[in-house]
């Protein structure tokens, strides 16, 4: 029996992650995690019976200990509980479902605790990939992606991780984008759209940052870097294809020019399960992909459009504390342009602006990485009179 923990057990992959184990055996949930769902934590603590729920804020704790007090469940609470629960000794695997900077310490705990994690987290490596690959390395924690595109990498190199010839065998990883609800609009058409537009994703259901994220690429952005810290590979080599059915989760090129591409449906349950079973594949009942239904198209994507894909490669090369900077401020723009407070084009901007007054700092701590980051967000809500 593996014990499961899950950071974020109310949010997309959260859900789905109790979904998939539900249809398995041999999975038990040791530990979850919310943070203001606490109707849907309640039906997940009966339901699965986990030892723990970790909960950040006291008063939301409070009020979930009220109302699971006849079951055997603890509510801890504080940000100090999601890292307590991350590296129990008695957790196998940790699913990190948290959207945002929050994930980090976290998942920095179960790294150091040595477990596999199943990283859905994107901020993690965007901010501190050195740090925690690193860590990884020391400790021998397995970081198992649950982004369907770094899934979809990670598959289709699994044969060749461990050939010494690797690293010259690999030509390009091609990470595919959906392309988000505007594809193919131009910036004279995106500057009066609104956070009601841009959540209408053609093919994922996602919540709203990420949902966000993806109509601006920045989502595509912050893969990029990942897959950088991933995978060990240099930006250089990590292009970026808009694939509007999103059937192709991601490609490898090697240097025979051999392409070798994940497929499969829309749907995040292959990628987690994966992460739990790795590395072998248990049967899925349902999510067939039929080929027949669609042809399958490819195109660059348009950076002088959507300029967070560019900023994140910008980002990336400098390096440092820069890609802190990248993520915080998007996340800092994309909350304000879901209140109507800025534009769709402003967050782009307000990213680009920020990036140009931070002072790099190369070669970050933790405690760095944290401090940029809330500098990041507090430069782009007192800078919001420079916007044009």
């Amino acid at each position: 029996m593996k014990n499961v923990v899950i950071l974020g057990s109310t949010g997309s992959i959260g859900t789905q992650s109790l979904e998939v184990i539900s249809e398995k055996q041999g999975f038990s949930v040791l530990a979850i995690s919310g943070n203001s769902n606490i109707e849907l934590l309640e039906k997940q603590a009966r339901k699965f019976r986990p030892r723990f729920v970790a909960v950040p804020s006291d008063a939301k704790a409070s009020e979930l200990e009220i109302k699971i007090k006849d079951t055997d469940t603890k509510v801890l609470s504080g940000k100090e509980s999601l890292e307590y629960i991350a590296s129990l000794p008695e957790a196998d695997i940790v699913i990190t479902g948290i959207v945002g900077i929050a994930g980090l310490l976290p998942t920095l705990a179960a790294v150091k605790a040595g477990k596999r994690i199943g990283l859905a987290n994107k901020e993690t490596l965007v901010t501190a990939g050195d740090i925690v690959m690193n860590t990884a390395r020391k400790t021998g924690a397995e970081i198992i992606p649950v982004d369907s595109e770094h899934s979809a990498i990670f598959q289709c190199m699994a044969a060749r991780v461990n050939n010494e010839n690797y690293e010259t065998e690999l030509k390009r990883i091609l990470l595919t984008a959906s392309g988000g609800p505007f594809f193919g609009k131009k910036k004279n058409e995106l500057k009066d759209m609104k956070a009601s537009d841009a959540l209408r994703h053609p093919n994922w259901s996602m919540g709203a940052k990420i949902t966000v994220d993806s109509a601006t690429l920045m989502n595509k952005g912050l893969e990029v870097l990942e897959a950088k810290s991933l995978f060990s590979v240099p930006l250089s080599k990590v292009d970026v294809l808009v694939h509007r059915q999103s059937i192709v989760h991601s490609m490898v090129e090697f240097c025979d020019n051999a392409v070798i591409a994940q497929l499969g449906v829309p749907d995040m349950k292959l990628p987690i399960q994966y992460a739990l079973t790795y590395p072998e594949r248990l049967s899925m009942s349902d999510n067939a992909l039929d080929l027949t239904k669609t042809p399958l198209t490819f195109e660059y994507a348009d950076t002088d459009t959507f300029k967070c894909l560019s900023l994140a490669y910008r980002a990336g090369e400098t390096g440092g504390t820069l890609p802190t900077v990248l993520n915080g401020a998007n996340e800092a723009a994309v909350a304000l342009f879901l209140e109507d407070k800025i534009g769709f084009l402003d967050i782009g901007n307000m990213v680009e602006m920020a990036m140009d007054a931070h002072k790099v700092i190369a070669n970050p701590e933790i405690c760095d990485i944290l401090s940029t980051d809330l500098w990041a967000r507090e430069y782009v809500t007192t800078n919001l009179h420079r916007l044009n």
